[in-house]
């Protein structure tokens, strides 16, 4: 008999660069909907600042803080001067806010970041280019600022056909032009 076993519901890409985090860190989870990375992130001792324009199905707890706002509105970015050992954003894409939250990252913490890409309007939603990234735009992102420790670029199957990309980037005290890398 084969048993089957569900799919996490998490991100293979979050799950795969969670070891990037300090033990015991501050995240924040930008645009976390349900909070799938959240609860992941906390289970795993982490301090999670979730941030959404709906929380309301988030399940709060002692290492949850949940701030609703609306981050494609014209009101300031609502955590500023506030730094996180990690920055958590996947399937979500706000160009303005790229620069701050990378900003927004501590000494030594990490940027995990995974969306959508260019050639994704071919196999479903989103198809807005303002909501895709552009070929390598994740990489000229983190540049001069974060040191690239893996980068992915293209079609992936599971859970469903898309084109994405994906980058984990750490601030250090010397950014290098190293390659990425797979950890």
């Amino acid at each position: 008999m084969t048993v089957k076993h569900a799919p996490s519901p998490y991100s293979p890409w979050v799950e795969r660069c969670a070891p990037l985090i300090p033990p015991g860190g501050s995240v924040l989870d930008v645009a976390c909907g349900t909070g799938r990375h959240v609860t992941l992130l906390a289970r795993a001792g982490h301090r999670v600042t979730a941030i959404d324009r709906d929380i309301s199905r988030l399940v709060s707890g002692e290492a949850i803080e949940a701030i609703k706002a609306d981050l494609e509105g014209s009101n300031a970015w609502p955590l500023s001067g506030r730094m996180f050992d990690a920055v958590v954003v996947t399937n979500y894409l706000h160009r303005p806010l790229l620069p701050i939250l990378i900003d927004s990252v501590n000494p030594g913490g990490a940027l995990i970041y995974e969306t959508f890409a260019h050639g994704n309007e071919k196999l479903g939603r989103p198809g807005n280019p303002d909501f895709l990234l552009r070929d390598g735009e994740l990489l000229e992102a983190v540049a001069e600022k974060l040191s690239v420790v893996m980068y992915e670029a293209g079609r992936i199957d599971d859970p469903k056909p898309a084109i994405v990309q994906r980058i984990a980037a750490v601030k250090t005290e010397t950014i290098s032009p190293a390659i990425p890398r797979w950890i």
